[in-house]
């Protein structure tokens, strides 16, 4: 008996401290499964509404871009921009064209309000109250146009916003930095939403701005609204009072509140950019991670020592359970960290094909240009890279066949081209550099016809000289029957594409020149450029992870 009783004390000990440990086991593994989850859910908002600010900022400099302004006093400015906004899907509340009008444009504007249909065409403040224009000697930002024009927003347009404390110094700073500016978080309406307002000046002939372009967006949308069943909630610093912090539910109702100086303070905080600023995100967790560990951990252990009877097949299943466990977090974070690097690649990819993008829309339409051409430059020029950008996806990114780059979805006027050289498949980079150069040189071959009455006849040619790793990429474009009086001279985007860009991605020179009888384009450039093997390697184990 006394030796039973030793040994089932002994048993009893033993499933008390394996009870203990089991039960330290899971309060650590709880506590770092939450900080875990809550760090990636943080990262993975904070990316989300990166995004969505990007892509409104991106709107607003597209439009001020395309803006075209024959007359700031006119009040339809908004209607060759419509279906450019619209496009973008932006959830925007109301977008606008301010003017910056003289004192003596404004019998004008009146007019031209009026004329436009608009129900009450006198410049008033930017409450609605009238407004004493005689004694104006500066220049004021009067509201000319808005964007849906509905029964609630058609009496906006005849409001001056320059003596609107917030307005006039987001209008100020956006035109002193010639880049759009967002304003401190304020109603958008009487009694209405909380939001903010992002203002793109608009510039003519590169002089100071005669106006602004300007979207609205309730708070709300920009925050993304917090969720029920999210592990926190979301609160944007206001950045004019330190004391207080706004909030939005999941109805997406913004409001203020104070912030409790003895209270606990946010899980993580995360910056974001929009409009040229910096804004703060508090993350606040909804539930008290050490308190649940802490209650998870009380019924292992409780579970342990009501269990010693059978201790050893507990303690099977305890060590088993840690064991897996362990596998699962050890294999949780791998995850974590394999998709981070994806994401961190697909994010450094994406701003590299839209600083691209952002270059082409700036030079195809800059100012003085041809609105017709420019557009239909602007499409191809577009079209070009996102056909390069499909036929990577489809390769998963391991490079592009180089013959491909010539189909006739992505290269005007292919069915004139005799394409010949060895396969090669090109690097991202490399390819991306090439779609732009041939659509280039094929979109300036059919300006008129040849030497010969009819359109050039076109040769694109290439070869792989030397030995690796010193082997050399040449590529030869010909067009048959031309000459400098029948081509028309390449456009300044192009002389940029086919003189500097292109050779410097490729890390190679170029030359083109004008023979007896043809148009001549040459390329040369290092394979190892071309090819870009590390590249290749580098996208292959992203994809093996």
């Amino acid at each position: 008996m006394v030796r039973l009783g030793f040994i089932i004390g002994f048993i009893a000990l033993v499933g008390a401290l394996l009870s203990g440990l089991a039960a330290y086991r899971v309060h650590d593994q709880e506590l770092t499964l939450d900080r875990i989850a809550m760090a990636r859910a943080i990262d993975v908002h904070a990316s989300l509404v990166q995004d969505r600010l990007t892509e409104r900022e991106l709107l607003a400099r597209v439009a001020s871009g395309l803006f075209h302004t024959p007359s700031v006093i006119k009040a339809d400015m908004l209607q060759p921009l419509r279906a450019s906004i619209y496009a973008f899907k932006t959830d925007f509340v109301v977008a606008g064209w301010i003017a910056r009008l003289k004192p003596g444009e404004l019998d004008t504007a009146r007019a031209e309000l009026a004329r436009a249909g608009f129900p009450n065409p006198s410049i008033r403040s930017y409450d609605d109250s009238p407004r004493d224009t005689s004694a104006l000697t500066q220049p004021i930002d009067v509201l000319m146009d808005v964007e849906p024009r509905n029964a609630r927003t058609i009496s906006f347009p005849g409001r001056s916003l320059d003596q609107n404390p917030v307005l006039e110094r987001m209008f100020m700073q956006a035109m002193n930095e010639g880049k759009p500016v967002a304003s401190d978080p304020i109603p958008l309406s009487l009694h209405g939403p909380i939001g903010l307002v992002l203002a793109a000046p608009v510039k003519q002939d590169g002089g100071s701005p005669v106006g602004f372009v300007t979207f609205s967006y309730e708070l709300a949308s920009l925050m993304l609204t917090n969720d029920d069943l999210a592990l926190f909630s979301v609160v944007l610093k206001d950045p004019q009072r330190a004391d207080q912090e706004l909030i939005a539910d999941d109805r997406g109702a913004v409001s203020e509140r104070a912030v409790n100086p003895s209270g606990s303070p946010p899980s993580a905080v995360r910056t974001v950019t929009f409009g040229g600023r910096d804004w703060s995100l508090g993350y606040y967790a909804k539930t008290n991670a050490a308190k649940r560990a802490n209650q998870t951990a009380a019924i292992v252990a409780a579970i342990g020592c009501a269990l010693t009877g059978i201790i050893c097949g507990l303690f099977g299943y305890v060590a088993y359970n840690n064991l897996r466990l362990s596998r699962e977090i050890q294999v949780r974070i791998g995850f974590e960290r394999r998709l981070t690097a994806v994401i961190d690649e697909l994010n450094h990819r994406v701003k590299n094909i839209l600083a691209v993008i952002q270059s082409i829309v700036t030079r195809t339409l800059r100012h003085g240009s041809n609105i017709d051409v420019a557009r239909e430059l602007l499409i191809g020029r577009i079209h070009a890279m996102s056909n390069v950008v499909s036929l990577l996806s489809e390769s998963r990114w391991q490079g592009v066949n180089l013959k491909g780059l010539f189909e006739a979805r992505a290269i005007p006027h292919s069915e004139r081209i005799a394409v010949s050289g060895p396969d090669i498949a090109v690097s991202a980079r490399a390819a991306q550099s090439l779609s732009l150069l041939f659509f280039e040189l094929a979109s300036h071959s059919d300006e008129g016809l040849s030497l010969v009455g009819k359109h050039p006849h076109i040769v694109a040619h290439w070869e792989v000289t030397g030995e690796e790793p010193d082997a050399i990429f040449h590529f030869r474009w010909e067009e048959f029957n031309t000459s400098a009086a029948t081509r028309r001279e390449d456009s300044d985007f192009g002389v940029i594409l086919l003189d500097r860009v292109a050779p410097e991605a490729l890390g190679g020179t170029s030359q083109r020149y004008f023979t007896d009888v043809s148009y001549v384009y040459e390329l040369t450039a290092p394979m190892v450029t071309v090819v870009d093997m590390t590249e290749r390697d580098r996208t292959e184990q992203l994809s093996r992870r």
